[in-house]
């Protein structure tokens, strides 16, 4: 067995969950054998996009003995789009707020 972790997060919360799986798993088993998806039920799974450590992978990639999986939701507006938008309006993404 290894040990990983799976995070997701919406804005208003996240989870991080530590896992013990079988060498050889991939993401996706990591994804069920977690079932961190039960602390989200807006999200629906096939939008999911996937990573470890930052980079994207597919599920089926085979995870190693301290890797983070991570759930991404897709994107509600693009980077680039959301700072023209905040320009136009004269703010700047650290004081969006």
């Amino acid at each position: 067995m290894i040990t990983v972790e799976i995070v997701a997060a919406i804005p208003e919360r996240q989870k991080l969950i530590e896992v013990d799986v079988p060498v050889g798993s991939t993401v996706a088993d990591v994804i069920e054998r977690s079932r961190i998806l039960r602390y989200f039920p807006e999200l629906n799974e096939a939008e999911l996009e996937t990573g470890i450590w930052g980079k994207l992978v597919e599920r089926g990639v085979e995870v190693k003995a301290g890797d983070r999986v991570e759930l991404y939701r897709p994107l509600l507006i693009e980077p680039r789009e959301a700072r023209r938008q905040l320009a136009l309006i004269g703010k700047t993404m650290s004081d969006k707020g």
